[in-house]
């Protein structure tokens, strides 16, 4: 049940600023509204009121709207016109697809001069023999009837055979309302059941399956039942149990799913359904994530979360996560949205490697190392040419690395002379602008 709360009138008078004591036209229209309060207080200067396709079942509350000029309460649960007499300005009223059956109680409008239109179709009193005269002669006032004008000799005509037409009304109204009364009481027998019923009822399909659940819908619709206020309300809470129902199941939907197995592992997850490629840059060291994101869908809607592991992308609620072949580092990791198809591109360096201060040695290199790691290191102490080590017993050609002895080149040419340390020159200028050689 929806109450018409300060709050809800707030949010429809968005056209207003918000205002309630200055509003002129309200629509409070397919809410499920059962009761219509606060309105001629909060809002006293409405002109149009909108208040069609909801479940109210009695004109009240009204009758502080002195400015009210077209009141609409069609598809509701109305069975009697009463409350309107303090709508001074009332010039449209439409009353069509409700429950009007006391037609007599159309003479309460007399009271409204102005009325020029009013609109009773789908109505139960509408069926009466003689309904059209009847009207057409309680209220002089009115101009247009169900859409139809009313000319002068048709008003001439009904107000003639007022009598005759007023009696018949009485005796057809009489058997509506012994009709009504009788499925009220019916109503009211059953009344005691049906919640009860109706737990029954949802508990069964909650139990049963999807083909039971359908069979008993279709038994639902295609039971035969009287067209009352009760029947609507009826199939308003079915309607809404439905609408539960399914709520429910979707939220569930909604849930986040299980990241991560039984025993801890990561679980490869796609719940957008994307379309996605997973390689391996080896010239770059780095692992390359494309991710057919939509095109259209905004960036801020995209979170991405780099793992060492694995990669976990949330788009618009939905979870794609995917395990790493190989340990990656995330801080080290950058992620692109292309600006054309909309792709998300998330390149993610390799963590197996060794960094010495911006380079990084891969796991090939780092091998190769390890193997010539000696010679280099006596190399560097020495400040000797490095050489490399091969093994005679492997040896197929010849070894230039042995042309020139060790020895012999320490003494012979290409042995570098020693610096010297006799005395200068006599022509040796001490300039201290000149910098150091050594």
């Amino acid at each position: 049940m929806v109450h018409i709360t300060e709050d809800l009138i707030r949010r429809r008078a968005e056209h207003n600023d918000g205002e309630l004591f200055s509003l002129e036209e309200l629509s409070l229209h397919q809410l499920d509204i059962e009761r219509i309060q606060h309105i001629d207080r909060w809002c006293s200067k409405l002109v149009i009121l909108y208040l069609q396709n909801n479940l109210i079942p009695r004109i009240e509350n009204l009758g502080h709207l002195k400015r009210l000029q077209y009141l609409n309460l069609a598809l509701n649960n109305i069975e009697v016109i009463e409350n309107l007499e303090g709508c001074e300005s009332l010039q449209k009223l439409d009353l069509m697809v409700n429950f009007v059956g006391r037609l007599s109680s159309v003479e309460s409008l007399r009271h409204n001069v102005h009325l020029r239109d009013l609109c009773l179709m789908g109505n139960p009193c509408s069926q009466f023999e003689g309904y059209r005269q009847y009207v057409v002669a309680a209220l002089p006032q009115l101009q247009c009837l169900d859409g139809t004008e009313i000319s002068r000799s048709e008003r001439i005509q009904a107000s003639h055979c007022l009598t005759e037409v007023r009696r018949r009304i009485q005796e057809e109204e009489k058997e509506y309302l012994k009709r009504r009364a009788e499925q009220k009481e019916a109503m009211r027998r059953k009344g005691g059941d049906m919640d009860s019923l109706e737990n029954q009822d949802l508990q069964e399909k909650q139990r049963s399956s999807e083909a039971d659940e359908e069979r008993q819908e279709q038994e639902f619709w295609q039971k035969p039942c009287a067209f009352t206020p009760e029947s609507r309300l009826q199939v308003h809470h079915h309607l809404q149990e439905k609408r539960k129902v399914k709520e429910k199941k979707t939220e569930e939907k909604q849930t986040c799913p299980a990241l991560f197995g039984a025993n801890g592992q990561v679980l490869n997850i796609n719940e957008a359904k994307l379309n996605f490629r997973l390689t391996e840059d080896e010239d770059n060291n780095t692992i390359v994530l494309d991710l057919a994101v939509y095109r259209h869908m905004d960036t801020s809607l995209i979170d991405a979360d780099v793992q060492p592991t694995y990669v976990r992308v949330s788009i618009k609620g939905k979870i794609f996560q995917i395990v790493l072949p190989a340990e990656v580092k995330p801080d080290s990791s950058t992620a692109q949205r292309s600006q054309t198809t909309g792709h998300l591109l998330l390149t993610m360096p390799l963590a197996d490697g060794e960094i010495k201060g911006h380079r990084t040695v891969s796991h090939q290199r780092k091998a190769c190392q390890s193997r010539h790691g000696a010679l280099q290191e006596a190399s560097e102490r020495k400040n000797l040419p490095e050489r490399l080590e091969v093994d005679p017993s492997k040896r197929s050609s010849i070894d230039f690395t042995n042309i020139v002895s060790q020895e012999s080149s320490r003494e012979g040419r290409w042995k570098t002379p020693p610096l010297s340390t006799d005395s200068p020159s006599e022509e040796f200028v001490d300039d201290p602008d000149v910098p150091p050689l050594v």
